[in-house]
């Protein structure tokens, strides 16, 4: 039986008086690669901050387990935040830093290990997303697709149980997008990590997707929740569908 790994109960998120989402209720697996999607502007990236604890909701919780993020003690959330790895859109590298500094800045901040220690773990990981030999390569000296990878490499720092993805192939061409479509599922299948995805690509959604939830601006809510290919196939909204095919068929 599949074990709940991230629990969302009616949540609501709102800036001020204006609402973003309500109504939220879904349910995370462990080991699923959990897609996020919707057209423009629906809130699919302010979601998943409040997922990972950047923005507090309106009301709701938020559940890991069977802890309350939000009404948990500031150190509770802090072990939480321990076991999670993000990886932005933009890649969030800084530029100043080299790849192996970037990836060892989590180490460096949430654990006791020496220099050494550090160094070596920071390029185990930069082993593991294909970028041996890049180490000490500034993130304006590699390509996007690297530095997405690099975005990952410290994501997977602190070995976390669950890695949150927003738009991972943005502003890449398709050939790397899928590249790092396939990483994914690569590390997926070695690390046994939850994965949570937002991302309005269907070769990805398709690909990497085994449960989803379908975000509508209109409504303010989820209006499909299962596998994509099944809602493809089995969804009775017709905006859910269109999406999926991009108004054609597969």
């Amino acid at each position: 039986m599949a074990t709940p790994h991230l629990v969302v109960r009616d949540l609501t998120l709102a800036y001020g008086e204006r609402i973003l989402l309500k109504d939220l209720n879904f349910h995370i697996n462990r080991g699923e690669i959990f897609i996020i999607m919707g057209g423009s502007g629906c809130g699919k990236s302010t979601l998943l901050r409040h997922l990972v604890g950047l923005l507090r909701p309106t009301q709701g919780q938020v559940l890991y387990g069977e802890v309350d993020f939000w009404s948990a003690d500031d150190q509770t959330r802090r072990d939480i935040l321990r076991r999670i790895g993000i990886l932005y859109q933009s890649g969030a590298l800084w530029s100043s830093l080299t790849l192996a500094e970037n990836v060892s800045l989590p180490l460096y901040e949430y654990t006791d290990l020496d220099a050494g220690t550090i160094r070596e773990l920071s390029l185990l990981k930069l082993a593991l997303v294909g970028l041996s030999g890049f180490e000490d390569y500034y993130p304006y000296q590699i390509s996007g697709g690297m530095q997405k990878r690099a975005g990952l490499a410290r994501a997977l720092a602190l070995d976390p149980e669950i890695l949150f993805f927003d738009e991972p192939s943005a502003g890449l061409d398709p050939i790397s997008a899928k590249r790092l479509d396939d990483l994914i599922l690569e590390l997926r299948a070695s690390l046994g990590a939850t994965v949570v995805m937002v991302t309005h690509e269907l070769p990805s959604i398709l690909a990497l997707g085994t449960n989803s939830i379908f975000l509508d601006a209109e409504t303010k809510t989820a209006i499909a929740s299962g596998p994509p290919r099944v809602l493809i196939e089995s969804s009775p909204n017709p905006k859910v569908r269109e999406f999926l095919t991009r108004g054609g068929t597969l």
